[in-house]
């Protein structure tokens, strides 16, 4: 039986949204980490929070119903590009911590 191509935009759709929940996870995360840290700290989850907010921006329209149907954008570059701000950001406040 072949798949049923309905689901499939509502598959992707789920996997943005948790792709949304993860990064959101791992900047709470850093915040966690970067609270009690000074000033070092404090820009390091400012610049955690511009990165957040423009993978949000870019990824809000394939988490939504509508975005289903999108075709290829910047959505996987920018997510990639997060998950290598973050983890930078959790080495650098870990560094710091350490120093």
């Amino acid at each position: 039986m072949p798949p049923d191509p309905g689901r499939q935009p509502e598959r992707t759709r789920l996997s943005w949204r948790r792709t949304a929940l993860a990064l959101t996870i791992s900047y709470l995360l850093i915040v966690r980490m970067g609270l009690g840290e000074g000033r070092t700290g404090l820009i390091l989850l400012l610049v955690g929070l511009v990165v957040w907010a423009v993978a949000l921006t870019v990824l809000w329209p394939r988490v939504t119903p509508t975005g289903s149907r999108l075709g290829p954008g910047p959505a996987l570059p920018v997510t990639a590009l997060a998950v290598a701000a973050f983890a930078l950001l959790g080495v650098m406040l870990s560094v710091h911590r350490l120093g």
